[in-house]
């Protein structure tokens, strides 16, 4: 569904990407860990379209899309839900969720209607977002936020979903929410790459791994590989998991 096969990106003459190839199969959770400045964060944006690529392909269900505008990726169906939430704070949640719907929905007469099975599925996954649907995003707690990004990407009805960093600053008791929804949306079948810097709890929901170091894939597997090898534990996991 999703195939990076030898990305590279950066910002000005700073390289970050140096050949990343990782492969997200349809029905899947893929993560993607490793330390801070591996680089997984600049992956997942030149993947949406938010960076552009200096080399590498990037497809999603068989279509070339490395250099393609972010609106053009999100028309094709891939849905990003980026590092730090980035809600609309002075519009109301809901209105935020419908932003979510508007790359693949008619613009003007029906676009309601045919949103409000969407909201319902949403509001059905986060029954706090129901409750504060009128309310100023930018006034909703931390964890309130990023249940409304991960919302706002699935209005969109993805083929392929990117999330990026969803625990992060988020308390300990809110996390285990926020992987208690992935777990859910996997039962749905949801294609995702997961970035998360709480490797550990990235392996219990993930699929299959990507390990990543200095704008590599280092090391690949399924979690329970990975958690096995002694190398991968002491040299990548080990210093991840501190953040937890």
């Amino acid at each position: 569904m999703l195939t990076v096969d030898n990305l590279h990106a950066g910002y000005g003459a700073s390289e970050v990407l140096l050949g990343v190839s990782l492969t997200v199969t349809q029905g899947t959770v893929v993560a993607l860990i490793g330390p801070n400045g591996a680089g997984k964060t600049t992956t997942m944006r030149a993947i949406s379209g938010l960076l552009k690529p200096t080399g590498g392909e990037i497809s999603i269900d068989g279509r070339q899309v490395q250099g393609m505008d972010a609106s053009r990726i999100a028309k094709l169906g891939l849905a990003h839900a980026p590092e730090g939430r980035k809600v609309f704070g002075p519009l109301s949640v809901e209105d935020n969720l419908l932003l979510g719907a508007y790359c693949r929905l008619p613009k003007f007469f029906g676009f309601l209607g045919k949103a409000a099975h969407d909201l319902e599925r949403v509001y059905e996954l986060f029954p706090r977002l129901l409750e504060r649907r009128t309310q100023s995003a930018g006034t909703l707690s931390g964890g309130e936020q990023q249940m409304l990004a991960i919302g706002r990407a699935l209005m969109a009805n993805p083929k392929v979903m990117l999330m990026d960093e969803p625990s992060m600053g988020l308390a300990p008791v809110i996390v285990e929410e926020v992987f208690a929804i992935i777990n859910r949306l996997k039962e749905t079948g949801i294609t995702l790459l997961l970035v998360e810097q709480m490797a550990k709890r990235a392996l219990e929901v993930a699929d299959y791994a990507y390990v990543m170091e200095r704008g590599r894939i280092v090391v690949e597997g399924k979690p329970a590989e990975l958690q096995k090898d002694e190398r991968v534990l002491s040299a990548y996991l080990g210093s991840v998991a501190t953040a937890e």
